[in-house]
C-alpha cells in the first residue's frame, strides 16, 4: 500500500469517527500518523530520476508576495496591472507554466510578487507542478490567494486544504508550545493554562507515535492536538494570507458585499481595474512594512530616498542597514515623528521606529 492510499484511509477513517471524549485519543493518534505520512510525502524520493526544472526565483526587493489560485482566475492579468511585466494572459486554463516575477513600487518599496502556475485539486501530492507551486510560496513574506467570485468559496476551502497538508498555515501564529526532546528522564508535562483539549495520555501517545519517550513539554495556551503535532514536526510557517476575490463585476452587489465582509479578504475586477488602490493599502499593511527617512546635520530630510524596515525595528536596525559599523560608533540619534513624545527626541539603540519617522544619527 503507497503513502497515498494510507492517507486516504486515515483521511476517511477521521470523517467516519465521531468527536467526542472517547474517541480524542483515537482521533490526536490518527492526525499524528497522518502528519507523518504527509511529511514523507514532501520528502523527495531517494530513487528519483533526473531533476526536473524547479522555478524558484532569486529573492530581490523589500518583501516577496506570492500569487496562488486556480487555473484561469486571473492572476496574470493582475501581475501585468500592477507591474511593468506582462505575464500571457488568455481565456484559457495553464496559460502560465512557469513562476513569472514582477516588482509593485508603492510608498518607496519594491515587491516583488511572483505569479504562480495555477494550482489544481491534489496538487499537495505533486499533481500538475503543485509542489513546485507550494515550495515557492513557502518563502514568500505574504500571500494572495487569488479566487473567482462567481465560484462562492469553493476555491478558498480547496486551496486551504492544499496548504493545509503542506505545513503552510494562514493568518494564525506559532502555537504558544514549550517542547524539547531528552536524553532520558521520562515525560515532563505541565501547563500554564487549564487544558480543554490536550490531555497528557494524549500527549503522550501522539509523542511515542513519533518515537519519543523523553521530552519536556509546557503548554502555555489552550491548543489543539494538530498544534502540538505542528510543534513536533518544526517545519510549518506561519504566513499571513489576503484573499482576493476577482471578477465582483460578473457577480450581484449582494455577493460582492458579503465577500468583502469576509476577514481578510479584499474584492476587485482586474478587467475594470476596480477596487486595486485599497488592495495595495491592505498588502502594505500585512507586509508590516514601514518607511524611515534620514536627515544629516542642518540640511532638511532626505524624503527621495527612504529606507524600508520591518514595523518593530529598533534605532540598531536602522544602523545595521545603513552601514554595518555605524552601531559600534554610535553616540545617540535625534527623531521626529509619531514614535518620539516631542520632536526632536535624543534616543538610545532600543527606541523603536515608526512609519515615516525621520531619523539623524550622530556618531562618537
Amino acid at each position: 500500500m503507497g503513502i497515498l492510499e494510507k492517507i486516504g484511509e486515515i483521511e476517511r477513517e477521521i470523517s467516519r469517527t465521531q468527536k467526542n471524549k472517547a474517541t480524542e485519543y483515537h482521533l490526536g493518534l490518527l492526525k499524528a500518523k497522518l502528519a507523518k505520512y504527509r511529511a514523507q510525502l514532501l520528502e523527495p524520493s531517494k530513487s528519483a530520476g533526473a531533476k526536473g526544472e524547479g522555478f524558484d526565483v532569486m529573492k530581490s526587493g523589500d518583501a516577496r508576495v506570492a500569487l496562488i489560485g486556480f487555473p484561469s482566475v486571473g492572476k496574470s492579468t493582475f501581475l501585468s496591472l500592477m507591474t511593468a511585466t506582462a505575464s500571457e494572459a488568455a481565456s484559457y486554463e495553464f496559460t502560465t507554466l512557469t513562476c513569472i516575477p514582477g516588482v509593485i513600487e508603492y510608498n518607496g518599496a519594491n515587491i516583488q510578487l511572483l505569479d504562480l502556475p495555477g494550482i489544481i485539486e491534489g496538487a499537495s501530492q505533486g499533481k500538475g507542478r503543485g509542489r513546485q507551486v507550494i515550495a515557492v510560496a513557502r518563502t514568500a513574506d505574504v500571500v494572495i490567494m487569488m479566487l473567482d467570485a462567481t465560484k462562492g468559496d469553493v476555491q478558498r476551502k480547496l486551496l486551504e486544504k492544499e496548504l493545509e497538508s503542506v505545513g503552510i498555515r494562514l493568518n494564525r501564529s506559532k502555537p504558544n508550545i514549550y517542547f524539547k526532546p531528552k536524553k532520558g528522564g521520562g515525560l515532563s508535562y505541565n501547563s500554564m493554562v487549564p487544558l480543554t483539549m490536550c490531555s497528557e495520555k494524549l500527549v503522550q501517545l501522539i509523542l511515542h507515535e513519533y518515537k519519543i519517550f523523553n521530552a519536556e513539554v509546557l503548554f502555555r495556551e489552550d491548543s489543539t492536538p494538530d498544534d502540538f503535532i505542528d510543534v513536533i514536526v518544526g517545519n510549518r510557517v506561519y504566513m499571513p494570507c489576503l484573499y482576493v476575490y476577482n471578477k465582483v463585476d460578473q457577480i450581484s452587489i449582494e455577493e460582492v458585499d458579503r465577500l468583502a465582509h469576509e476577514p481578510h479578504s479584499v474584492v476587485i475586477s482586474c478587467g475594470m481595474k476596480l477596487n486595486l488602490d485599497f488592495l495595495l493599502e491592505r498588502l502594505w499593511e500585512y507586509l508590516a512594512l514601514i518607511c524611515l527617512y534620514t536627515k544629516k546635520r542642518g540640511e532638511r530630510p532626505d524624503f527621495s530616498d527612504a529606507i524600508i524596515m520591518r514595523r518593530g525595528a529598533s534605532v540598531e536596525h536602522v544602523c545595521h542597514r545603513i552601514h554595518r559599523t555605524l552601531a559600534s560608533q554610535f553616540k545617540y540619534a535625534l527623531v521626529w515623528g509619531t514614535s518620539t513624545k516631542f520632536d526632536p527626541q535624543r534616543v538610545g539603540l532600543t527606541h523603536i521606529m515608526e512609519h515615516e519617522d525621520v531619523i539623524q544619527i550622530v556618531k562618537k
